[in-house]
């Protein structure tokens, strides 16, 4: 552990409790929306409508803390907006604030992302990052495992009473801000990116970033994002687990356990992944994805299930911070924000593409199509990878 600084630290106790107080929520708010009278399209479109909202913003936000050399504030502020959000979600009766809620909280998703990011970067080597990412990742999913068990506690003792939960949810959102005060701006990085203080902040300048990228940077990132297009919500996962037979309280627990599954690898995968390559373990971590997929659409069988929950928290963790840490290494260092947000911002967008044509394979072909074909798509994505060859940055 000698490798995670002080300030790594702090951003993942902050990811913590975010998460805590967010993943208190997701698995109960359709549930919710869906009692007061909201329909699933409402529900289908909204969540498209976030994340979109959610995607634009961590390009155009990283780009302005790059551009003003600034980072706390992004993280400061992105944290809050999100924290915010949460109690509103009460006021469910009234449609506008259920999705202003659901944007605000988006946005502040998009301001903290690429400055967070950034910050965990600047905290490491090239030779340490993976371990970092994965440190900040398994705090950050361990909320996840806390945030849906406590729920289902409280809704066990308290059925329906989700109003009171979404109050509680602010709890957490009030402590990691107040973890973000402990955060403090390093010069260097502002002189680092003074150059970049001239660029414009404009729509179209994120846009142009992808024409100035290095060549390395736009192989990594098509790689990334051919995968992302076809990796649907893990809601498709929930449902195929209720094919097979899974009670609700079993599905939320399925769900619990690979958010544990998730947190528990994230720091030693890094660790490894510091060791043999970042490129080897996001390949290894693909071809968990793919006999994942595989199995989901060929079996039914709860135990297999579970076992296949067991590998993709396997998988989560050998590839979402690894790519972040792996972009970040063929980035140059007053570029990171820009880089890293774009990529997130565009795999975004992707995801809800991903889960429109998962949708669509479903309703046409079934379950086991959906699931094949995508497993397909990763074993021809690991191969792009074993083709090209992506340079990293030298560290000065």
């Amino acid at each position: 552990m000698k490798y995670i600084s002080k300030t790594v630290g702090v951003l993942s106790l902050v990811s913590l409790f975010t998460d805590i107080a967010s993943e208190m929520l997701y698995p109960i708010l359709p549930i919710y929306l869906k009692s007061i009278g909201y329909s699933i399209l409402f529900i289908g479109i909204l969540e498209g409508i976030t994340e979109v909202v959610a995607g634009y913003g961590k390009g155009y936000f990283g780009q302005l803390s790059d551009d003003t050399g600034k980072r706390v504030p992004f993280v400061r502020l992105g944290y809050a907006l999100s924290a915010i959000a949460k109690p509103l979600l009460s006021i469910g009766q009234v449609p506008f604030v259920v999705l202003f809620s659901r944007i605000l909280d988006r946005i502040g998703k998009g301001v903290r992302t690429g400055a967070r990011d950034a910050i965990l970067s600047s905290e490491a080597t090239n030779k340490t990052k993976a371990r970092v990412f994965g440190f900040h990742r398994s705090m950050d999913t361990l909320g996840a495992v806390l945030g849906p068990s406590f729920a289902l506690v409280y809704l066990y003792f308290y059925p329906k009473d989700y109003i009171f939960l979404f109050y509680l949810a602010f709890l957490p959102g009030i402590i990691a801000i107040g973890f973000t005060f402990f955060l403090k701006e390093k010069l260097a990085q502002s002189k680092q990116t003074s150059l970049n203080n001239q660029k414009s902040n404009k729509f179209i300048s994120l846009i142009n970033y992808w024409k100035t990228a290095s060549p390395n940077y736009k192989k990594l990132v098509v790689g990334l994002l051919v995968f992302a297009f076809w990796n649907s919500s893990d809601v498709f996962l929930i449902l195929r687990s209720k094919e097979a037979g899974l009670n609700d309280y079993q599905v939320i627990g399925i769900y619990i356990f690979y958010n544990l599954v998730y947190a528990v690898f994230s720091y030693p995968l890094g660790v490894f992944a510091d060791k043999i390559g970042l490129k080897k373990m996001l390949l290894c971590g693909l071809g968990i994805y793919a006999g994942v997929y595989f199995l989901m659409g060929l079996v039914q069988n709860p135990v297999l299930i579970l076992l296949a929950f067991f590998l993709y928290g396997v998988y989560a963790a050998a590839t979402e911070g690894i790519s972040k840490a792996w972009i970040s290494n063929v980035t140059p260092s007053n570029e990171t924000a820009t880089a890293i947000g774009l990529y997130a911002g565009m795999q975004s967008i992707s995801a809800f593409f991903a889960s429109l044509v998962a949708g669509w394979l479903w309703f046409l072909f079934g379950a086991p199509v959906t699931f094949i074909v995508t497993g397909v798509v990763a074993v021809f994505v690991i191969l792009y990878f074993l083709k090209v060859k992506i340079t990293e940055e030298t560290e000065v």
